[in-house]
């Protein structure tokens, strides 16, 4: 996330001419662009970090569950 936020950023301080980022080239943003699909399409999947997050949500209602099972029994 903070890679689109940074994204976003210099496109906005680049379309406004904005201090230095006046003269930064749109090649850089595509660069930023291109690195960002590439990772969140095959480096998260490869290092398995997208079925991460989801695993400890699943993790979480388990333990809830299981929590609230026993508390009821007393």
């Amino acid at each position: 996330m903070p890679l689109i936020l940074l994204i976003v950023a210099l496109l906005l301080l680049r379309f406004f001419e904005i201090w230095k980022f006046a003269q930064l080239s749109y090649w850089w943003i595509v660069a930023l662009m291109v690195f960002a699909f590439v990772w969140f399409e095959y480096v998260e999947k490869l290092l398995g970090w997208d079925k991460k997050k989801a695993h400890d949500e699943d993790d979480k209602r388990r333990r809830a569950r299981v929590k609230n099972s026993f508390d009821k029994r007393k």
